[in-house]
């Protein structure tokens, strides 16, 4: 089953982010007390696999969970193969809808000056809180719902 290896969480933008043993995330606004939660847009909540982490740790770097502004590190759940408008369950409360795969990284990312590459652009998640709730490591993480691809589900 997948599941949640990390809740991460920071005060500004452009930069790391730190673990936190649980985090509360609120319905059409994202993390609370994270940087780039808000209602204004569609990227409230940040996921990356851990999976996706390992190749740059095989690549010789020396990064982990939040290293990459994720708010939620994942494993077991292919989530770049999840169509625009899927939902997915982490743990008992928490639904959230799949906004966007990848971005385009910016020059100030902490980690692209440190390391010189960055796997968010092709390998990064987006999110949209439907229904809040606490999220922990060691929660499950699964869809609920496939959507379509066009974010119109």
């Amino acid at each position: 089953m997948a599941k949640i290896l990390a809740v991460c969480q920071s005060k500004q933008k452009g930069t790391t982010k730190k673990i936190i043993e649980s985090g509360s995330f609120k319905e059409g606004f994202g993390l609370i007390e994270d940087a780039h939660a808000s209602s204004a847009w569609h990227r409230q909540v940040s996921l990356l696999a851990i999976e996706s982490i390992q190749k740059m740790r095989d690549m010789g770097f020396n990064v982990g969970s939040g290293d990459f502004a994720e708010n939620l590190t994942t494993e077991g759940i292919n989530l770049v193969s999840l169509p625009i408008g899927t939902h997915v369950a982490v743990g008992d409360e928490i639904i959230l809808e799949i906004s966007q795969i990848g971005k385009e990284c910016h020059s100030g990312c902490a980690v692209m000056q440190q390391t010189g590459k960055c796997i968010m652009p092709k390998e990064g998640v987006f999110a949209k809180v439907i229904r809040g709730g606490t999220a922990k490591a060691g929660d499950t993480i699964e869809v609920v719902n496939k959507g379509c691809g066009k974010g119109c589900c």
